[in-house]
């Protein structure tokens, strides 16, 4: 089957469900589709007693994708890039140091939390695995997910200082967390006494730092070519070339492209760019342009994140040590918040309860599950793949659809 081929069948399931979801359901975009891709897939499975033409058609399809490498490489670079365009600037430019605090030092804290706190729950289940794979599973789950987190809170009306806050920490804080999670996969895979602390600093520092200043460069040659021209067709143009230029000399250089296209999304998004460089024609072209590939990769996305099911080794064990990672994922990403808050919340605005919305709003999503399936066998991969999708389910489809609810409840404005 070729890739054509597969991508049609793709967009037509996408757009099947999204159908349905708004005729019928009418949830947040990420939710329904999620949603129903699961139900759909289960459905297959029970048909698949009788009939078991479909389950096999659908397996193939998955097994065609190379679901890691897609959504890292290719996705994700065009999704941080549109989230950033949209985000308010001027707010995140006044929460930048509690932001910059929680997407580093939150994320960190939150991987040897977890980490810790698994290596200590799983034998009680008669699970048995290292350390340094429990670690593994702490840096792939810490991350919030942008993809996620933006579709929702647009919908859940949170105040938007606190909503300035809990995306900006998703757009940054997955490029943190794919670093760390590199970082402890080459430990893993090499042994720890043959990486030194050297190399572990200079690839976070080269990835990090790389990124953010490819970010700003291609931000400001893309400004720079906006501004010299009036043509609203040519400038959409010139900012798909920044985001796909952009992710290739980024992974050429083995700098994070995730980094980069949130750092080159915010600088041609903010006010000052805007007015300066696009007309209110370019404006609008731009940001329907960003908001129209936005729905349609996140519609994508979640329909394969659904269908993700089908590659699991599903084991009575492996499902219960995903509910039990679920309540101590969400207590470690709590206390991996509270320094920060406490540190700013003084010298910040914050609303009331902003770490029980942050913990609860903070969701997860298809980030974790391709840097599961990045993992080899021997680092545990069957169990923290099935781990981390239930983790996710429970994030979207639960977390997801009462955060809105918790806003109200706790009467926060």
């Amino acid at each position: 089957m070729d890739y054509f081929v597969i991508a049609s069948t793709l967009v037509l399931i996408s757009a099947i469900f999204g159908y349905i979801n708004v005729r019928f359901l009418k949830m947040p975009n990420t939710i329904g589709l999620m949603l129903i891709t699961i139900v759909f897939t289960l459905g297959v499975f029970a048909l698949s007693y009788f009939d078991d033409t479909l389950l096999n058609a659908e397996k193939f399809i998955i097994k065609q994708i190379d679901f890691k490498s897609i959504l890292l490489d290719v996705m994700l670079s065009f999704l941080l890039f549109a989230g950033a365009l949209h985000t308010n600037f001027e707010q995140l430019k006044v929460q930048r140091w509690p932001v910059f605090a929680f997407a580093t030092f939150g994320v960190l804290i939150s991987t040897f939390l977890v980490g810790g706190a698994m290596f200590v729950a799983l034998p009680i289940i008669g699970l048995h695995i290292d350390f340094i794979y429990c670690l593994l599973f702490g840096a792939l789950i810490s991350p919030t997910d942008p993809i996620a987190v933006l579709g929702i809170l647009k919908k859940a009306g949170v105040p938007k200082k606190l909503e300035t806050k809990i995306v900006g920490e998703s757009l940054f804080n997955d490029g943190v967390g794919v670093v760390i999670f590199l970082t402890i996969f080459k430990i893993a895979d090499l042994g720890i006494d043959n990486v030194s602390a050297i190399e572990v600093v200079e690839l976070f520092g080269v990835e990090v730092l790389g990124g953010i200043a490819l970010g700003l460069v291609l931000g400001w040659i893309t400004y720079r070519l906006m501004k010299s021209i009036d043509d609203y067709d040519i400038e959409v143009i010139i900012t798909l070339a920044a985001v796909m230029g952009g992710t290739v000399l980024a992974q050429k250089l083995h700098i994070s492209a995730p980094l980069a296209m949130v750092t080159a999304g915010l600088v041609v998004g903010n006010d000052t760019v805007r007015d300066n460089a696009m007309s209110k024609t370019t404006e609008t072209y731009v940001d329907k342009f960003w908001e129209l590939l936005d729905i349609l990769l996140n519609t994508i996305l979640f329909v394969l994140i659904g269908m993700e099911m089908l590659v699991l080794t599903f084991k009575f064990e492996y499902l219960t040590a995903g509910l039990l990672a679920i309540p101590l994922v969400l207590v470690c990403r709590y206390i991996s918040l509270l320094v920060p808050i406490k540190f700013f919340e003084n010298k910040l605005d914050f609303v009331p309860k902003t770490n029980l919305i942050m913990t609860w709003g903070g969701l997860r999503g298809g980030i974790s599950i391709a840097l599961a399936l990045g993992l080899t066998e021997v680092m545990e991969r069957d169990l923290i793949l099935v781990i981390t999708y239930v983790v996710v389910v429970f994030s979207i489809l639960i977390q997801g659809m009462t955060v809105g609810k918790l806003v109200k409840k706790l009467e926060i404005k």
